[in-house]
């Protein structure tokens, strides 16, 4: 049965905990780049797993060792960042096409992008929390997954409106600092973990 109460506190306290995150940078790079229907498949489904993950396995997920996941995510964040500052310039100012760039080339990058990165994450344990306090697993699982939606889609079309006042070099040079600026906090973290 679902608790309409639950999937409200649960949608508002994960929104609020993702809307700084690292979701939000990564959905407006990935949409600033590509299809933002492509992007928001891939990061959609990698949330949706995470958050079957984090309620199925309730409060385990605590017990995972921070200190790996951080070392992890933040040398993704490095490599990131670095293949955005290294990349050519190729003049291109717009959204690539389909035919450059395939459904599931780009809904497979969104994904692993997401799936590694939020792997661990403060909202994932979070929702294996509110999953095993409220014992409504599908209420926190909906709410959970909505609210996570909701800020990767701010994300994505925030970077495609983004791109229509500002240069993509400038975005892609801001968001590859970012990234890396995350690669070292993950890092950091990790080492004083």
């Amino acid at each position: 049965m679902i608790s309409f109460t639950v999937m409200a506190l649960v949608f508002g306290v994960v929104f609020l905990a993702e809307l700084p995150d690292k979701t939000a940078l990564a959905g407006l790079v990935l949409g600033t780049r590509y299809r933002a229907s492509y992007v928001f498949a891939g990061v959609a489904a990698a949330f949706a797993l995470h958050v079957a993950l984090a309620v199925a396995a309730g409060s385990v997920l605590t017990l995972l060792p921070q200190q790996v996941v951080h070392a992890v995510t933040g040398v993704l964040f490095l490599v990131g960042g670095a293949m955005l500052l290294l990349k050519k310039d190729d003049g291109e100012e717009h959204v690539r096409q389909p035919e450059n760039q395939s459904f599931w080339k780009v809904a497979g990058a969104g994904f692993m992008l997401i799936l590694v990165a939020e792997f661990g994450d403060l909202t994932q344990i979070m929702t294996a929390n509110l999953a095993a306090r409220y014992d409504s697993p599908l209420s926190v699982g909906l709410g959970a997954v909505l609210a996570l939606w909701a800020v990767a889609g701010l994300g994505i079309v925030g970077g495609r409106a983004l791109m229509k006042r500002v240069p993509l070099r400038l975005i892609t040079k801001v968001a590859a600092l970012l990234m890396l600026a995350l690669g070292v906090w993950s890092l950091w973290e990790a080492a004083t973990a």
